[in-house]
């Protein structure tokens, strides 16, 4: 029987057929959906589709994109929005 923690559905889940001839299922992690701009939801640049723990561990400048707004907006709006802030001065 396999552990309890392998068992729910948050684990992907396929069958290996091992050099000894016996099918067995591996286990791993599914990724996690990619970022998206708040504003029109189109999928972000640059930033890495991995887990939290995963991301934890990548450098600052691997993580977002050096812009303002970095890992909230994508390039088209956030030009768009730094103009609207410089029109209302």
């Amino acid at each position: 029987m396999v552990e309890p923690k392998l068992r729910s559905r948050s684990f992907k889940r396929k069958h290996v057929v091992t050099p000894g001839n016996r099918n067995v299922l591996h286990y791993w992690r599914r990724n996690p959906s990619p970022l998206k701009c708040r504003l029109c939801k189109v999928v972000l640049k640059g930033i890495p589709r991995v887990r939290s723990n995963a991301l934890r561990q990548l450098a600052k400048s691997k993580k977002t994109v050096a812009r303002p707004y970095g890992g909230n907006l994508c390039s088209k709006c956030t030009r768009f929005l730094l103009k609207q802030k410089a029109r209302e001065l």
